[in-house]
């Protein structure tokens, strides 16, 4: 079993930042590619980064150049930092765990609100 606990949402202006943090507990070492979601109000939910154990990353087009996804391995926890935020990127943002046998747990959700 693997419990992941969100932090860093909240409100922020346009053209600023924000850093999410995502804190896996339980069996860690099982966890193979880490990951950020995002849903936005009557939409699916998007992935936006992924992580893997050996840190290859992969971004959404949508926020390349803006956002960065870390992984500390020894302390099991992953970040997105965000930067340039738009009015669009607006949305809960969910941290996600799959393991090496393919199951995956998902966090419980912080919300992100880009507005003037």
């Amino acid at each position: 079993q693997v419990q992941l606990v969100e932090s860093g949402g909240g409100w922020v202006q346009p053209g600023g930042s924000l850093r999410l943090s995502c804190a896996a507990s339980g069996s860690g070492s099982s966890i193979r590619v880490m990951a950020w979601y995002a849903q936005a109000p009557g939409k699916q939910r998007e992935l936006v980064a992924s992580i893997t154990r050996g840190s290859t990353a992969n971004y959404a087009d949508s926020v390349k150049g803006r956002f960065t996804i870390s992984r500390d391995i020894a302390k099991n926890t992953v970040y997105l930092q965000m930067n340039s935020l738009k009015p669009e990127d607006t949305a809960v943002y969910y941290c996600n765990a799959l393991t090496w046998i393919s199951t995956s747990y998902w966090g419980q959700g912080a919300q992100v609100t880009v507005s003037s």
